[in-house]
């Protein structure tokens, strides 16, 4: 399963207006949630918070990955996002975050999941990429660069 398959380019926001780890699981929340109606942004903000405090999903090199698990969701869905200044995701290089993909799943799902998260932390492992994606002009073309990536992977 490829990332490009899961996100649209109406759940991409090119420049994140939060300034803290609260605020960029919101305002993602929030775009995934005006485009899924099946989603509860409250609910969704509540499960990914409680996600952070196991542990940080800011996995280093500037990338953070918050994911959850809804029971009234029937497939994966994700957003992403990025901030130009960078947000303190408490990830282990104490590097802040400027890459973000929120990754939600049904309740019930294991596999396809863990999948998913293998197949961003992947993707994001290119520095060329995590460049390419910090200089994009728009959404639109953050997608473009995510499937061009893809396309040349496969």
């Amino acid at each position: 399963m490829e990332i490009i398959e899961i996100l649209n380019k109406d759940t991409i926001i090119a420049d994140l207006k939060a300034t803290d780890k609260e605020g960029v699981i919101q305002e993602l929340a929030a775009i995934l949630a005006s485009k899924h109606q099946e989603v509860e942004r409250d609910l969704l903000v509540r499960v990914l918070l409680e996600r952070e405090k196991l542990g940080s999903t800011g996995i280093g090199e500037g990338i953070a990955i918050p994911h959850g698990k809804l029971a009234n969701i029937e497939s994966l869905l994700v957003a992403f996002g990025r901030s130009l200044t960078g947000i303190d995701f408490e990830a282990a290089d104490g590097r802040p975050a400027k890459l973000f993909f929120l990754l939600v799943a049904p309740e019930n799902s294991v596999g396809r999941h863990v999948k998913a998260l293998a197949n961003i932390s992947h993707l994001l492992k290119d520095a060329s990429l995590r460049e390419k994606l910090l200089q994009a002009g728009s959404k639109e073309e953050i997608y473009q660069i995510i499937r061009d990536s893809e396309e040349s992977e496969s």
